[in-house]
This record gives structure tokens, sequence and C-alpha cells, in this order.
């Protein structure tokens, strides 16, 4: 697959609006967090394809992608199926920050200082 054909894949639209309108609590708080620009005017975009994955968050600007995990990420087969995810959009080019849903909620600045650390390492 070329890379100007990475993005929004037309078969992945609908899957990609359930999603949106589906959201975990702790997506839909880091989204209320990045939404209009409020993390140092960096646009994300949310339920985003790449490819045939989906991502949670996506800042086009920094190739950054940023998944909220929750205990569904724990078991064997999900943390490998995460490994190949983070390694095949690594080799593609994107950073990768993977948050765990309770640190949305308990740790709200740390999780936006990760986030901007993650524009400044290019």
């Amino acid at each position: 697959m070329r890379k100007d054909q990475l993005h929004s894949i037309p078969n992945l639209k609908e899957q990609r609006a359930v999603l949106r309108n589906n959201m975990t609590p702790a997506e839909e708080e880091l989204w209320r967090l990045l939404r209009k620009h409020k993390l140092s005017g960096h646009k994300f975009r949310r339920q985003h394809s790449i490819g045939s994955y989906i991502v949670d968050f996506y800042c086009a600007s920094e190739k950054l992608v940023i998944e909220v995990d929750g205990s569904v990420h724990d078991s064997a087969e999900a943390v490998a199926n995460d490994k190949v995810r983070d390694e095949t959009l690594q080799h593609l080019g994107y950073k990768i920050v993977r948050i765990r849903n309770s640190e949305v909620f308990d740790y709200p600045e740390q999780v936006l200082k990760r986030i901007a650390a993650a524009f400044e390492n290019k």
C-alpha cells in the first residue's frame, strides 16, 4: 500500500464512525483534553485509520498515534497484537504513545506532558 493511501480508507469509514460514537469514558475524557487544539495548538483526530488499523487519536503534524488502553489490552493475545500493531506503525514512521485508562482520570496533567514530550522527540 502506498503511503498516500494509508489514511482514512473508505471501507473503514463506517467502523470509524461507530467507534467515535461509542468511545470509552477514558477516550471521551482524553478527547475533551485534546480537542480544539488545546495541547500546544496541535490538531488531533479521533478514531482515525492508518492502513487497516483504527487508532484512538492521531496528530498528523507530528505523526503521533495515541492509544488509550483498558483491561482488554492485558491478555497475552492482546499484548502480542498491540506489539505487532505498534511495530507496523513505527515502521511506517509513526510515534506511538500508549496510555492506560486509569492514567487519563488519575493523572491527566502527566498524560498531557507525555504527549507533549512526544512532540519534542522527532
